[in-house]
């Protein structure tokens, strides 16, 4: 539960800096919504109108980071609260370029728009749905403050990196197949590794969950180890009490 404080200034600094952050993902999850159907149904119009989104999303950036700073600065936060605000200024930059990354996906959408519909490679509208299902995922995680949830959804990042590898090779496959595909095929690749980008900063969100609520950082501990086999065992993690 989030910690009741005796200044009545700062208990609304720290909620207002919880319904920026919500707002923000809401605005992300809505903008990687719209951006899948604009994909699926080639609608150009949608694209654009989705890639409009991503200026109150870098509003909402900058707002949050001069709070967190401003908070920083003239209260000093301690304990929970401190891990609260330096996770919310990490979490910002997930959900800033997890927005930069759906403009992406609407750019290529716009390009291939403009062309014949190439025949469905893989299965990109499945990625897609994962790439929504883990953010919505993270949030609620961050929402509820549950480790658990949050720990449950890293072990999907592996299927996703598979599903996107999947893709790639069948990409591959099409322009060796029929040159004249390569300006089309290009661009679903580059869609299919912005939707695998999405995810992994959804995965990133998960773990500055773990931490919120553990004070743990668990940030690369198992590549860590895995890569490293001669090394000493590493550290339990970073805590913050």
């Amino acid at each position: 539960m989030p910690t009741s404080h005796t200044s009545k200034v700062y208990e609304h600094e720290l909620r207002t800096l919880r319904e920026k952050l919500l707002l923000m993902g809401s605005l992300v999850e809505e903008m990687i919504q719209k951006g899948s159907t604009a994909l699926t149904t080639r609608d150009t119009g949608l694209a654009k109108a989705t890639i409009r989104l991503d200026r109150r999303i870098n509003r909402l950036e900058c707002e949050v980071d001069e709070l967190c700073m401003r908070i920083l600065a003239t209260r000093q936060p301690v304990a929970s609260d401190l891990r609260f605000v330096t996770t919310a200024l990490k979490i910002v930059t997930d959900l800033e370029r997890v927005g930069d990354l759906v403009v992406n996906v609407c750019e290529r959408v716009q390009e291939l728009n403009e062309e014949p519909p190439l025949a469905p490679v893989a299965d990109l509208q499945g990625l897609a749905d994962e790439a929504i299902e883990v953010v919505h995922e993270a949030l609620d995680a961050l929402v509820a403050r549950d480790c658990e949830r949050a720990n449950q959804l890293l072990t999907r990042d592996d299927v996703i990196d598979e599903h996107y590898a999947r893709i790639f090779q069948e990409v591959l496959l099409v322009m060796s197949r029929d040159p004249s595909t390569v300006y089309r095929a290009t661009r679903i690749q580059s869609i299919a590794k912005y939707l695998e980008r999405i995810a992994d900063h959804a995965m990133n969100i998960a773990e500055s969950v773990v931490f919120l609520v553990k004070g743990t950082d668990i940030r690369h501990h198992n590549r860590l180890k895995e890569n490293d086999p001669l090394s000493s065992p590493p550290p339990a993690g970073l805590r913050l009490r």
